[in-house]
C-alpha cells in the first residue's frame, strides 16, 4: 500500500479540506473519489456550497468515495455550532476488493481529513439524510436537549 502522500497527493484535496473547515469559506463539503477503478489514488471530485442532500447526489451507486461535510446545528442564533462529520461510502454496488482496501485507507484519508464529530460508514444514503447526521453530531456533542429519542 502507498504512504498517504501518495494517495492523496493532490493539493487540491488539502486545500478543499480548508475550505470546508474555514468560517470564511461558502465551501460545505467535498467529495474525494478513486481516480480509477483499478486505482489506489484519490482525487477531489467536486465540492459545494449545499447541505449534505446535494453532497448525497455526488455519491454514486457502484463506486467508493470519502466526503466531509459542515453543518450548524443549534435551537437558536445562541446555541448554534459548527459540527464536521466524515463519511466513507461504499456504494451497494461496490466490488469486494475496493471494499477491503478501503478499511486500511480510511486511515491513510483520515491523516489528511482529521477533525470530525461523527464518522459514518455506511452504502445508504438514508443514512445521509440530514436529520440522521444531525441526530449523530447532536448525541456527539453530549447534552440533547430535544428529547426525541432520549430516552429519558
Amino acid at each position: 500500500m502507498p504512504p498517504a502522500s501518495d494517495i492523496l497527493s493532490d493539493s487540491e484535496i488539502a486545500q478543499a479540506y480548508e475550505d470546508v473547515r474555514s468560517d470564511k469559506s461558502d465551501t460545505t463539503w467535498l467529495v474525494l473519489k478513486y481516480v480509477s477503478a483499478t486505482s489506489d489514488s484519490l482525487k477531489l471530485d467536486k465540492t459545494g456550497k449545499g447541505d449534505i442532500a446535494e453532497m448525497a447526489e455526488v455519491l454514486g451507486e457502484d463506486e467508493a468515495a470519502y466526503a466531509y461535510i459542515r453543518m450548524t446545528l443549534g435551537n437558536d442564533e445562541y446555541s448554534e455550532r459548527t459540527k464536521f462529520a466524515f463519511v466513507v461510502w461504499q456504494g451497494p454496488g461496490t466490488k469486494v476488493m475496493r471494499k477491503a482496501k478501503m478499511s486500511f485507507q480510511s486511515g491513510q484519508v483520515k491523516q489528511v481529513i482529521r477533525t470530525y464529530a461523527v464518522e459514518i460508514q455506511t452504502s445508504d444514503k438514508k443514512e445521509l439524510d440530514a436529520e440522521q447526521v444531525t441526530m449523530k453530531l447532536r448525541k456527539a456533542m453530549g447534552a440533547n436537549y430535544d428529547r426525541q429519542g432520549s430516552g429519558y
